[in-house]
Parts: C-alpha cells; sequence; structure tokens
C-alpha cells in the first residue's frame, strides 16, 4: 500500500484538531515562544530606524514616509540605502503615537502578535497547498503551521523590532495569495470561470505587501505557480515529455478554456507596473554597498562570485535544518571566501544541489499527487520569496540575514511534514516512538526560540552571543566595544576595537571610536595617527576629520586642527559640533571674531547646542563686553529655559554690571534645577558679599565649600567675609 492510497495528513502522529483549536494551538505556540522578548531594549539596527528616525515623531508631516526609506534618509539621497517601506515606518509612528514616544515594549508586543497571526494564516494557506478544507483544517497543515510558529530563525524577525517589516510582509503575502485563491471558489460548478475583482485585490494586497518590504512581489510568483499547477492542472513533467518527444504542448484552446493566459497578462501587467513604481520611486537608482557588506558580489572572477553565492545558499539552507548557529550579522568576515576548488567547504554546495535535484526530480516525476503537490509547494514556497536575496538580479548589501528566511521557512516546513507523514507511514509500528520525537522537536524549538529571544533583549547579550558565532566578524567586536564604552567600559572597549581593527585593517569606523577613547586617556599620539589613517582610507568621513582636529588641537597643532574642522564641514554642511570646536580653537588663539562667529554658526544648526551659547557668553564676559553676553545669554534661555549653566553664566555677568536682584534670580533658579553645584553657591555668596547681605553670603559660602572644599578662591572670599563680620562685631 503507497501513501497516496490513504489520506497522508491521517499518518502525522498529532490528534485530530478542530479548525478553531488547531489556530488557537499555533497562535498561543508562536507568542511562547518569543513572549520574554516583550520587554526588551531597542537593539542594533532600532537605533537607525527607530530612535534616530525623525519619521516617527509627532512633529514631522506624516507625508516625510512617503518620500524618505525604512531609516528616515530622503530617497534621492546618494547615501539612501533605497528600502522603502512606508507602512511599515507608519506602524513605527503608530506605536510612538500611542505610547507616547519611544517606549519599547508596545514595539515589541505589536511584534508578538504580528508572528502570531501569520503563523495561525499560515493554517489556511497550507490547507490550500496541500488541498483542503479550510473549515477542516488536516492534521498536516496544522503541523507545518505549527512548525512555522516556533522556528528559531524567526527569532530576529520577532524580537527585533526592525524584522517588523518581514511581519508586515508576510502578513499581505498571505492575504495576497489567498485573495487570489478566492477567485476559483466559484470554479467548483463551472471550472471555465474566474474573478477578475479578486484576482486586481490580491495584486493591491501584494502592492501593500510591497510598501511594508519588497519582498512581497514574490506573492505574484507563488500565484502564478498555484494557477498553472492547481487551477490548470498542468503537470509540469508530463508537459516536458509531450515537447520533447511529442513536438506540442497543451491544446491553445484548453488553456483559454481555463483562462490561464488573460490571468497570466493580469499577472505580468501588475507586476511590471509595480516594478516600475518602485523603479521610480528609487530615484538616483540602486544603493551603493561595499566589499564588506557582501564580499561575493565584489569577486572578479565569475565562478568564484556563483560558487560563494552557491555557498551562501547552503549556509541559508543550513539555518533552516539546524537553526542552532544564529547571529546578528553575517559581514566583515564571517563567512570567507572561497577562493579554491580545494575548499573543502564546496562539498556544502553539491550537497545542496543534490538534495534540491532529489527534491525536484520526486516534485517533478512523481505519480504520487500528494507528493508532487506538496513537495512542489513546498519547493515554490521555500524558493520563490527567496529571490531578491539571492543575488541573481541585483547586488543585496549582506551576505546572510536570518529575516529573509521568515517566508522561506513556510516552504521548508511544508517539506518537513510531508517527510515526516511518509515516515510514520513507512514506521506506522513505532507511532509512539515518532509522535516523542515530534513533540521533541517542536519542544526544542520552543526553547531555543525562548533562548534566542533573550539574547535580543539586549545590545550587551546580543552582541557578546555572536562572538562564538563569528569570532572573525570585525562588526561583531565592534558593536562588543561600542556597548561596552557606551556603558562606561572603555578599558574593556579599546580591546574590542582592537581586534576589529585587526580583523579588517581599513575598519574606519572602528578606527574612529578608538581613537576617540584614546584621546580621552592621554594617548594622542595614537589616536592622532589612527584618526589620520581613517581618513586617508574613508576622505568624506567628517566625524573622523573632526575627531582628528580635536586630538591635533590637544598637540598644539593649530593649523593642521583648523584645516581638519574644515575638511569635516566641508563633507558634512550641517555639522555643529564641528562648528563648536572650531571655536574652541579659535578661542584658544584669541581669535575671538572668529570663535564667536564659530560657535553662532553651531547655534544656528542646532538651536539647542548649549555648549556654544555658554562659551559665547562666557568668551563675551571675559572680554568685558558684558551687555553683549547679557543680549546672548538671554537668547540662549529663549530657546533652553531650563539650561542652568546659562542661567549661572547670567547671572554672573549681571552680577559684574551691579544688576543684584536680578543676578540673584538666575542664581537661585539655577540653583533650583541643579542644587549641588558648588560653584553656583560660591558665586552666590560672592554676589551676596558685594552686595552686602552678609548673612546669606556667609550661608552660601558654606553650602559651596560643603559641596567642594577644595572649590578655587571660595575659602579665600570666605576668610574675608568672617573677618569683615568679626570687625563689624566688635565695632558693634
Amino acid at each position: 500500500m503507497a501513501l497516496s492510497d490513504v489520506r497522508w495528513d491521517q499518518q502525522v502522529p498529532l490528534p485530530k484538531l478542530s479548525s478553531c483549536q488547531s489556530r488557537i494551538v499555533v497562535g498561543l505556540a508562536a507568542v511562547l515562544c518569543f513572549a520574554n522578548s516583550y520587554d526588551g531594549e531597542f537593539v542594533f539596527d532600532d537605533s537607525e530606524a527607530i530612535i534616530n528616525n525623525k519619521d516617527l515623531k509627532p512633529e514631522t508631516p506624516l507625508n516625510n514616509i512617503w518620500r524618505n526609506d525604512f531609516w528616515g534618509s530622503n530617497l534621492s539621497s546618494n547615501t539612501s540605502h533605497k528600502s522603502y517601506r512606508p507602512l511599515t515606518v507608519l506602524t513605527f509612528r503608530l506605536n510612538y503615537f500611542l505610547a507616547d514616544g519611544l517606549h519599547p515594549v508596545g514595539f515589541h508586543v505589536l511584534n508578538i502578535a504580528l508572528h502570531s497571526i501569520v503563523s495561525v494564516l499560515m493554517i489556511d494557506v497550507f490547507t490550500i497547498l496541500i488541498g483542503g478544507s479550510v473549515s477542516q483544517v488536516s492534521k498536516a497543515a496544522f503541523l507545518a503551521a505549527l512548525f512555522f510558529a516556533v522556528h528559531p530563525v524567526h527569532t530576529e524577525s520577532v524580537a527585533g523590532i526592525v524584522g517588523r517589516a518581514d511581519l508586515l510582509c508576510a502578513l499581505f503575502f498571505q492575504l495576497s495569495f489567498l485573495t487570489y485563491c478566492k477567485a476559483f471558489r466559484k470554479g467548483k460548478h463551472k471550472e471555465d470561470t474566474f474573478s477578475v475583482i479578486w484576482i486586481v485585490a490580491s495584486l493591491v494586497l501584494c502592492a501593500v505587501a510591497m510598501l511594508c518590504k519588497e519582498q512581497g512581489i514574490t506573492v505574484l510568483g507563488v500565484n502564478a505557480a498555484f494557477d498553472v499547477i492547481i487551477i490548470c492542472n498542468i503537470k509540469i513533467y508530463e508537459l516536458s515529455q509531450r515537447i520533447l518527444f511529442k513536438g506540442k504542448l497543451i491544446e491553445a484552446n484548453e488553456l483559454f478554456r481555463r483562462g490561464l493566459p488573460t490571468r497570466a497578462v493580469l499577472l505580468t501587467c501588475g507586476g511590471t507596473l509595480l516594478l516600475y513604481m518602485r523603479w521610480k520611486i528609487m530615484g538616483t537608482g540602486p544603493p551603493a554597498f561595499t566589499e564588506v557588506d557582501n564580499p561575493a558580489s565584489f569577486a572578479e572572477n565569475t565562478f568564484i562570485r556563483a560558487v560563494n553565492y552557491n555557498y551562501y545558499y547552503s549556509l541559508n539552507a543550513w539555518l533552516l535544518l539546524c537553526p542552532w548557529w544564529l547571529c546578528f550579522d553575517w559581514s566583515m568576515g564571517c563567512v570567507p571566501l572561497i577562493e579554491s576548488l580545494l575548499d573543502w567547504r564546496i562539498i556544502w554546495v553539491l550537497l545542496l544541489w543534490i538534495c534540491l535535484a532529489l527534491l525536484m526530480g520526486q516534485a517533478l516525476c512523481s505519480q504520487d499527487s500528494n507528493k508532487r503537490r506538496n513537495l512542489t509547494f513546498g519547493l515554490v514556497l521555500l524558493v520563490v520569496p527567496f529571490l531578491p536575496a539571492s543575488n541573481l538580479f541585483f547586488r543585496v548589501g549582506f551576505v546572510i540575514a536570518e529575516r529573509v528566511l521568515y517566508l522561506s521557512t513556510a516552504g521548508y516546513c511544508l517539506i518537513l511534514t510531508y517527510a515526516l507523514s511518509r515516515f510514520c507511514f513507512l514506521w506506522r509500528n513505532y507511532k509512539m516512538l515518532l509522535r516523542a520525537a515530534l513533540l521533541g522537536l517542536i519542544c526544542v524549538n520552543m526553547a531555543r526560540c525562548a533562548f534566542r529571544s533573550q539574547q535580543w533583549r539586549s545590545e550587551q547579550n546580543l552582541f557578546t552571543s555572536a562572538l562564538s558565532i563569528c569570532p572573525l566578524n570585525a562588526k561583531v567586536h565592534y558593536n562588543v566595544g561600542k556597548n561596552l564604552a557606551d556603558r562606561g567600559n572603555q578599558s574593556a572597549a579599546v580591546r574590542y576595537y582592537r581586534e576589529a581593527v585587526r580583523l579588517h585593517p581599513k575598519y574606519v569606523h572602528a578606527m574612529n571610536n578608538l581613537g576617540n577613547i584614546l584621546k580621552e586617556k592621554n594617548e594622542l599620539l595614537e589616536a592622532e595617527q589612527l584618526l589620520s589613517k581613517a581618513v586617508h582610507i574613508q576622505p568624506d568621513f567628517a566625524a573622523a576629520w573632526m575627531n582628528l582636529g580635536i586630538v591635533q588641537n590637544s598637540l598644539k597643532k593649530f593649523e593642521d586642527a583648523e584645516q581638519s574642522y574644515w575638511n569635516a564641514i566641508r563633507f558634512r554642511k550641517k555639522y555643529p559640533d564641528c562648528y563648536y570646536n572650531l571655536g574652541r580653537l579659535y578661542a584658544d588663539l584669541d581669535r575671538h571674531l572668529d570663535a564667536l562667529n564659530a560657535w553662532r554658526n553651531a547655534t544656528m544648526l542646532k538651536p539647542d547646542h548649549s555648549l556654544a551659547w555658554n562659551n559665547m557668553v562666557i568668551l563675551l564676559d571675559n572680554t568685558g563686553n558684558l551687555a553683549q553676553a547679557e543680549m546672548i545669554a538671554k537668547e540662549a534661555l529663549k530657546v533652553l529655559p531650563n539650561d542652568h549653566t546659562i542661567m549661572f553664566s547670567l547671572a554672573n555677568v549681571l552680577g559684574k554690571q551691579q544688576k543684584y536682584k536680578e543676578s540673584e534670580g538666575f542664581f537661585l533658579n539655577a540653583l533650583k534645577i541643579n542644587p549641588n553645584a558648588a560653584s553656583c553657591h560660591g558665586n552666590l555668596a560672592v554676589l551676596y558679599h558685594r552686595w552686602g547681605k552678609l548673612e546669606l553670603a556667609k550661608k552660601h559660602y558654606e553650602l559651596s565649600l560643603q559641596l567642594d572644599p577644595n572649590a578655587p578662591g571660595t575659602k579665600d572670599n570666605f576668610n574675608m567675609l568672617k573677618r569683615k563680620l568679626e570687625q563689624a562685631h566688635k565695632n558693634n
């Protein structure tokens, strides 16, 4: 007896559940796998896509999301990544609005909910592909959806908030496919009819999927495969035999009767229009990636390039089969290039294609309709959604990205489910053992999801988890170092930055950050060497130019420092911090007018640049321009009404002008904001001393010395006051 002689889903070692029960189980499993990520932080790419993305903020015009890319940069910019996902950004903006700010819990909860919904909808998708009724869910469709819900490779898409693009794309991908299938539901009684309205609706949902992530266009390929194989019942193997040996295709009138040419025209025209619109939106052409993003795509030898692409495919396949080897980033040496046929890793390429060839042979040539149907659609779902990431049509900016496998996992789960049912049929005497193995696999996957979600909860855990997976990845060491530096552990950060530079000697961002730390540690010569090398490698690296200028200024190389600052400004027109540092250089050189102009530029570009405002006030105060200093300080407080440092500087200026009452008010306001500022208490004491309010002066001298016993001048001033008070007491 063959498997086709019985309902193959009956061999699946699971209890038969109702449609509602199946959906509840799959939805809950999807939630349980990733529930512990609900209160995680913003990590990795979330910084650029969410924290630093102005398109999320209510004050930014809503129509900006239609002009900018996923990261908030204008699509027409040469530096844009060209990832156009306005609907995904819109959901980020909705999270921001509902939570009244950047609170990650709401972002994570929505991601988990979306994955649960997608997993539940997979039951309907698999039911249609397997061949069954949506109202009576087969055990096979239920198991395939359950495998999908608990697959650990989904962790990046669910626990990483930017993975929402994949979740939303998958949701509308499913809806587009289900809508396309609905066009044929009336065909039970009249096979040659279909609904154009439903097909157009499917194209609209495809467009929505593309507005969530570009991968959404691939649903048209799945729809076309469903049409050819299921609706038109074209058997690819028999068709090829007819072409090769009989020299004829299916009768044209048969195809027209089934409506395939009309639907093919609709899908082709719709897909072409969507691709054309996407190209027009892109503006200046495809994004420019670097060799470190995707080294294989820069290999000059076509054969070497092809071999490495295929090796990448084999690694993606391994992530589906054994999702234990997961990493947030696979670039920068994580996967060394295959440069010779003697490289043993070519075995994985051969093994991949042997497995695919066997699967394709079974899918096309098998006389078993169940096997043919399920393996064919398993391969379609596995391969078609992956095509945009395959480097076949255009260069992509990554080596491996786990989140691009989100949709392809569905094909793998369908093939796995069929294979399992086959084993259960062949080894039906060991049903209990197979049931235990199946339950163990699901539990292991759920545990792996929970463990991996825990790693995605914080950048510290995420980055350090990658050290054992990709020890040759310079970006991993860079991110670990950056995280340590952000948490104040500069010494440990230096070690990881040095390792990043060792692994990738042209890693300019690691050089820049390492140079910054060395600058703070006063190791100026090495800092200068590193930063000089960084700008030599990447001449338009504005931040490195500015940091080099700071180091050169500290080394008294004033002319070099000035030139470095101007280089930074040349490559980044709006650079307030650089203008601020340029002003400090000019102040050190007593070029007061140039310093004031530089700081004024900083405040024009960044009105809340407190240091630039305060330095202008202090410089004008020190040079005796008290009226102008007062005017600048009051102008600054209109922008920064709660800045105690500017209040302090203004109070000093007013005190020198003998505007004691006004000066007192600003001192007291500054102390309300920062009550433990010893210098503020000391200068207020001096004000009271001059004003003749000696008891108040005494009180604030004491407070200042209590906070800072070594405050310069305060002890001498206090001694003068005490002598004055003693003299007054004697006179009385």
